[in-house]
Order: structure tokens, then sequence, then C-alpha cells
């Protein structure tokens, strides 16, 4: 899932998947198989092909490989990384991860292996951005890591190379030491705990959408610091522009009114007629992942969604997918020469009538009414999550970048009209995009709100930029004029104190001398009466025994 790491970084993450390996389970033990080694520390376990295997389908389930790996003929190496995220505060770029001593990760011990994962800490100490979804990641077990760590560097062919170009980050997100104080706010650095009120199925769900699986990077909205907000667990997002749906057991906004089976489907093939298609990162997940995954872990991930707390979809008032009755349009109208003109056939490129754009671009795969083709190849747009929803950018998304995706039935591929991603066709502009949007939706999904070209402006530069990443440069001046501040503040306390002691100090010696010297000047009177005392009895007594003195 390429375009999580839109918004985590504070920019948070990319991929997709599940886990669990296949006959690995039955010879790890029955507290394995609820879920996927939690018995803990059991490194034996198996042999250690089947490790090696377990890990390999780890790997797959993962995504590790669409996001480290550059989907090109040539120079696309398995796991060699290179792969560049464009960003709005610079560009990450995947590593190497092949078992290359020099340039991947084959000097790493298990243990920096699982700290990389885990904790998102290299072994060198450099914190690796949230692109790498480590804060799910820290739910694995010791057994899936140590599966992993086998495959990688067992299983993975070494490529001695470097990507061409490095990670290269602006102002102040270059600045990776910030990133521990994020990890002691909101990495939760726990091993996964199953619950025993509910089923093992229930739990082996909960393991893999909270953990390997990381749904929650896309699918949960980020709070002010960029971190998943736990109240809105699940209840849908927007990454890298595109919506990533509410999964919640909501009947409308959510997966409520889904099957268990219609959610196994999607997965496997990414698309359900009459509810929804993957899109976007969702469309990369089913194809590098989830159509590889085993049946009885689809299944244990939709059976635990159906027990997520319920949340609404802001606007959402029907189910997305709900039914909606064809349109017929006569669409001579729009056909060119427009009716009543005498103006030979043109292009659409000045327009920004929808119904037209519709006609000329659209309702050849899907039907002039919506109703696409009896196979399914091009999916209707009647009962289609996509058109129905409240938040229109995936469909912007889609009909400006198009879209490809491969799953465990079929390939379906359709062009962009965007025009840096439409060589054929003819290009539209935002306005354009707008109008098809708006048209589509106001007839059928049930939708009359208007979407305006600046709208999809914002939505094809990746949505809204986020408070933090917007005004992150002049929210570090400020924070470093108040910690400047503070440390002036404290340094004149200091200062203040030191003196204040010496005074005190001062003062405590003049007070000593002060009374010393008063007391001297008392005690003299008493000293010069005891002295003339002295004396005196002294003379008294030589008086009374005259023959004293010569005696002595």
């Amino acid at each position: 899932m390429r375009f999580l790491a839109y918004f985590t970084l504070p920019v948070l993450a990319l991929a997709a998947a599940m886990l669990a390996p296949p006959a690995a389970f039955a010879r790890s033990g029955p507290a394995v198989v609820q879920f996927a080694g939690a018995a803990g520390n059991n490194k034996a376990a198996g042999s250690e092909q089947a490790v090696l295997e377990r890990g390999r389908y780890l790997a797959i389930a993962s995504d590790c490989g669409a996001c480290h790996t550059v989907k090109h003929p040539i120079s696309g190496q398995p796991f060699a990384g290179g792969y560049i995220f464009n960003l709005p505060i610079g560009q990450i770029v995947s590593s190497n991860i092949t078992p290359s001593r020099q340039f991947g990760i084959g000097s790493w011990s298990e243990d920096d292996f699982a700290r990389a994962i885990r904790e998102g800490i290299a072994p060198d100490g450099t914190h690796l951005y949230p692109a790498m979804p480590y804060t799910d990641y820290s739910l694995m077990t010791d057994d899936d890591i140590h599966a992993l760590y086998v495959y990688f560097m067992r299983g993975v062919a070494p490529v001695d190379t470097v990507p061409a170009v490095q990670t290269g980050m602006k102002f102040p997100f270059n600045f990776r030491a910030g990133l521990a104080l994020w990890n002691m706010l909101f990495l939760n650095n726990k091993r996964f705990e199953p619950d025993p009120a509910v089923t093992m199925q229930v739990n082996r769900g909960r393991y893999l959408v909270d953990g390997p699986a990381h749904c929650g990077t896309c699918h949960t909205p980020r709070n002010f610091l960029m971190a998943e907000s736990k109240r809105n667990y699940l209840a849908g997002a927007v990454v890298g522009g595109w919506w990533a749906p509410n999964l919640t057991s909501d009947p409308v906004g959510g997966l409520g009114g889904w099957s268990d089976q219609e959610i196994v489907t999607y997965l496997k093939t990414g698309h359900v007629r009459n509810k929804s298609q993957a899109n976007g990162p969702m469309a990369e997940a089913v194809e590098y992942s989830f159509r590889y995954m085993k049946e009885s872990d689809l299944k244990a991930i939709a059976a635990y969604i159906k027990t997520v707390p319920p949340l609404p979809t802001k606007g959402q008032i029907t189910p997305a997918f709900a039914a909606h009755k064809p349109i017929d349009t006569d669409f001579t109208q729009y056909e060119f020469p427009l009716a009543g003109s005498a103006a030979p056939y043109s292009s659409v490129s000045s327009t920004v009538n929808g119904a037209v754009l519709y006609n000329t671009a659209c309702a050849a795969c899907h039907g002039a009414n919506g109703q696409g083709a009896d196979d399914d190849s091009s999916p209707s747009l009647l009962q289609n999550r996509a058109v129905g929803v409240a938040n229109a950018d995936s469909l912007i998304m889609t009909i400006a970048y198009g879209l490809e995706r491969n799953g465990a039935d079929r390939k379906y591929s359709m062009p962009g009209f965007l025009a840096s991603t439409n060589p054929i066709f003819d290009a539209m502009n935002e306005e354009q995009i707008a109008a098809v949007v708006n048209y589509v939706r106001n007839n059928f999904g049930n939708n009359d709100e208007k979407i305006t070209a600046a709208e999809v402006k914002t939505v094809l530069g990746g949505g809204k930029m986020p408070f933090l990443i917007k005004h992150a440069v002049l929210l570090t001046i400020i924070g470093g004029i108040i910690v400047l501040l503070i440390l002036l503040w404290l340094v004149r306390c200091l200062i203040w104190r030191g003196r204040r002691r010496r005074t005190v100090r001062v003062r405590h010696r003049r007070h000593e001398q002060t009374a010393i010297g008063k007391g001297a000047r008392r005690a003299e009177p008493h000293r010069q009466k005891i002295m003339t005392g002295a004396e005196t009895g002294a003379k008294a007594v030589l008086k009374k025994k005259p023959g004293a003195k010569q005696k002595k």
C-alpha cells in the first residue's frame, strides 16, 4: 500500500496484508493455530524449510514486495528497494531488504531485524519513518518475526546494489531524532494477547487486522500528532487522496450490510457486484497480498470485522451501495454535433457538460445508464460504494489516474483521464473531472452534492494537508522559541538562585560577626566586674594571712 506513506511521519505508512502460514500451522501445535505463534519463542517448531516457507507466506501477506520492489521489467529486482514515495514534505525511498551484507540487511542479527520491524529502529540507532508500519507490527509474535527473518536471510537472493536515489525530507522532518518522542507517545510495543471471551477465529482475525495487515494504518483517522485515533478505530480516512472506507460494523457507513462471504470475495478478487471495487492502495493490497491469502485467514478477518463496534460515516445517510434505478437518458442530444448545432464533430477538450463528457469517455464501458457489463468486466455504477459514498475522493482519483488491479479471478484496467496520465484519449482538466463526478454521483449515486474544480485539485494533490504537516516549519520555529525562552528562564533562575545563596551566606556571616561583637560588648562589663572582684578577693586573702607570702 504505497499511498500509506502520504500521511505518516509523522507521515504514516504503506503496505497491506495479512499473516498466517498454511501447513506450518499444523506443525506448530494447537497454540499457534489460534493466532500465529502465540506460544512465544517456539522457534524450533517444524523443520527449517517449513519455517522458511512460513516466512515466505508472511512476506507476501505483509506486502513487503509492494513497497520494497520497483515495478519495472528490468530494474525491479525483488526486495531491492528504490520505490519512491513523493510526499509534500520530501521523498521517502524504500530500502534494500535483501540479504546483501553491504547494501541490504545481510549483516543484521535477528534481534536487529525484530527491533526494526517492531520499534522502527535500525541497528545503527537510526529511526525509521512510520511509512514503515512498525506501530502495528509491534503486535507480531516471536515465531512470526523469526520466520520472516529466516526467509529474508535464506530465501531471498541478495542484490548488491543500493537505490539510485535516497530519502530526502524537508525541514523539520529531516530530523529523525524527533521520532523518538513520537514513539514514546504512540508506540505500544506489546505482543498480541488473545481475548478469551471470543472465538479462536475472531482472535485470529484481530491479530491479522491489527498486526501484520495493519488495516488501521489506512482506515483509521489520525489525531493531531498523526497517530491513529483509537476512538475512531477503522472509521475511514483519506490516504494520499484516496478514501479508505469505514470498516466498522455500521450498516450504513461501514460493512454491516456485507456478508462474511462478500468480504472474503472482495479481499480475493477486489470486487463484489452491487457492492464495491478496490481501487488505489486497496487494489495494490489485493494484487500483491490478499489474493494469495488462505481462505481461513480471509474468513477470520471477515469474522473479526463484523465484531468491530459500529461508527458512522460523516454525511452518509443511506448505504453507499444502496439500490438505485438507472436513469434513462437520451444521449443523442449530447453527441457531436450537438443537437441544434451545425458544428462538425469535435473533441471534448472544451466542454464542461458532465453528460457530454460521460457519454464520450465513460458510457462505452459503463453503459449509457451506468449498468456496466454483464460479466462485471466493467463494473456497474449502480449499487456501487465508490459512487454512493459521501466522500467522493476515490471516484475523483479513479477518473483522474485510472485503475489497474489483478485479483484472483481476473485483471482489470481503466485508463486515467487526467492530462498527465492519458496519452490516448482527450485529457480532462479539474473542472471537467468535477463535471463527470457530479454527473455520475447525481444520476447513479443518489447524491446531489456538487464537487468543485478547486476540490478536485485538492484531492489530486493528496487531499487536505494535516495541520501538523502544513504548518510544520512555523510550529518548529514557535516551538524552538518557546524552548529557548524556557532555557533562558531556567538559566535566569539558576543565576538568581546562586546570587541569593551568596547573599544569604554574606548576610549570615555579617549576622554572626555582629552577634559576636554585641555579645563581646555585653560581656565586657561582667568580665570587668569578675576581674575586679577576683583582684579584690585576692588582696583580701593576702591581708588576712600576712605570712603566706613569706612561707611560699
